[in-house]
């Protein structure tokens, strides 16, 4: 009989782990109404792996429309299988999943176009940084908004490993490397089950570990106009609550996590 790491489907697993595509959602249209004093329509979810955001894009109103852009084609593909196929065919033609590097994709603009769960940090060196800002904006309307997430704190560069419970197994975030001369990181996800069985390095990441200081004198430098921090806060055990507020000064800790905000 195979155990439950040998059957598990990663996809599955990261998308209930590690996704909040809800709240994320939420902060977008908040963020968007704020600043714009309109209703946004039209996502580009960038380095959209399955495109679980995009879908409940499209399912969360009648005028919304998005375009989920990655390179991975097993990413995609399982997207279409199992997210795509719980949309209803109305929804469905509102949604355009791309198989393409998010640095050349040539379409119409969009409102919002978000890289989340870290992943413009794939773009290791300022150049590619910047010029992908660049190819955002250009990408955007003119009142559009970028927005995106970073981490930090003392312990994202040190090797580490924590361990949080989910229904049914448990998830595993390893810093595995740190170079203190470049900033590169390679981290992995790991899952573990009740049968005693791990699914090791379900997911591997090797990137760059840019600081707030240098994104923002990156979407400066590209053209945008502003760039927003929200820090999500914590309760007495040092925990993410999911709530975000917008600050200007914090004190570091041991890990944080925050959404980046920036306007054309």
């Amino acid at each position: 009989m195979a155990t439950r790491a040998e059957s598990a489907d990663r996809y599955d697993l990261y998308q209930r782990s590690v996704q909040g595509p809800t709240g994320d959602i939420e902060f977008f249209v908040a963020q968007f109404l704020r600043l714009r004093n309109r209703e946004p329509r039209h996502l580009r979810e960038d380095f959209s792996g399955t495109a679980l955001l995009s879908t409940e894009w499209v399912k969360s109103g009648p005028e919304r429309s998005a375009r989920a852009v990655d390179i991975c084609e097993e990413a995609l593909a399982w997207g279409e299988a199992h997210n795509l196929a719980s949309l209803e065919p109305e929804q469905r033609r509102r949604i355009e999943m791309l198989r393409a590097d998010v640095r050349e994709v040539d379409q119409p603009p969009v409102d919002i176009v978000c890289a989340m769960n870290f992943s413009f940090c794939f773009l290791e060196e300022r150049a590619e940084l910047v010029d992908y800002f660049r190819r955002v904006k250009e990408a955007l309307v003119p009142d559009g908004i970028f927005f995106g997430e970073l981490y930090g704190g003392t312990e994202a560069i040190i090797a580490s490993e924590e361990e949080r419970e989910c229904e049914g197994f448990n998830y595993h975030w390893e810093q595995e490397s740190y170079n203190p001369i470049t900033h590169r990181s390679t981290c992995s996800i790991h899952f573990s089950f009740p049968d005693g069985s791990r699914l090791d390095r379900a997911f591997t990441y090797s990137w760059r570990l840019w600081t707030l200081p240098e994104v923002r004198d990156c979407l400066m430098e590209a053209g945008f106009s502003d760039m927003f921090v929200f820090w999500e806060q914590t309760d007495e055990e040092g925990s993410g609550t999911g709530e975000f507020l917008e600050t200007t000064e914090e004190e570091n800790q041991e890990t944080w996590l925050v959404y980046i905000v920036a306007p054309v």
